[in-house]
């Protein structure tokens, strides 16, 4: 059994993590930043904590991890409160908890990102979504530079879809508009978490064919190159 901390614990993929970390005989500690959502990650068989991290400080999230065996980071503005939160919270916010978690000896970090953070402009300045994408490759490439045991998955775009337990792996194309259910989403975190061969690497995928244990087992170690 391992202690998972989950940050953002009521969004929708990680109220899917939840259950099947639960099912399989893992303690999980699901961050929230509203008290009326503590119902809804109890349902999951979770345990909810109140913490805010975008307003919390590196000691108060190192708090909060301890006795982890791993965090996930599947947090974020969601396009609330305009660029300024989202740097807060997709950058700094992810930032603080990585050195948060090495300051509470957390050895394991798995972030949730998107297919096309990498390289310089992983969108157009003009983009919409400009700041979210900086902002999430400047949390990736800290974490990357950091000596937690890490990975990185990067789904391309979220559906509600059922899983399918299949996966492809890849960022060729528009990889970060490939449709990937949450369901698939979750699945893969809890794989990467029950193996090690996963860490040091980042996995941006798509729904596909691949199952998905088979798939985490077999990504090219350039993908963890976020300058290409």
């Amino acid at each position: 059994m391992s202690r998972i901390v989950i940050v953002g614990g009521h969004g929708k993929v990680a109220l899917l993590l939840a259950p099947l970390l639960v099912q399989r005989g893992d303690d999980v500690v699901s961050l929230i930043r509203d008290p009326a959502q503590a119902e809804d990650v109890e349902a999951t068989g979770a345990t909810p904590l109140v913490v805010s991290v975008e307003d919390a400080s590196q000691q108060e999230l190192a708090a909060a991890f301890a006795g982890a065996d791993a965090v996930v980071w599947s947090a974020g503005a969601g396009g609330k409160g305009g660029p300024e939160r989202t740097t807060a919270v997709d950058r700094d916010a992810a930032i603080r908890s990585m050195e948060a978690a090495r300051a509470a000896s957390v050895p394991r970090y798995v972030m949730v990102s998107f297919a096309g953070s990498h390289g310089e402009d992983p969108v157009p300045a003009e983009h919409p979504l400009r700041t979210y994408a900086m902002a999430k490759l400047a949390a990736d490439r800290h974490l990357v530079a950091s000596d937690l045991d890490w990975t990185i998955v990067g789904p391309g775009l979220l559906t509600l879809d059922e899983p399918t337990g299949r996966i492809g792996l890849g960022r060729e194309g528009d990889a970060a508009q490939a449709p990937t259910s949450r369901a698939n989403v979750a699945a893969v975190i809890a794989a990467v978490l029950a193996e090690p061969a996963s860490i040091g690497k980042v996995i941006p995928f798509r729904d596909g064919e691949t199952p998905i244990a088979e798939a985490i087992a077999e990504v090219p170690a350039e993908f963890a190159d976020l300058d290409s």
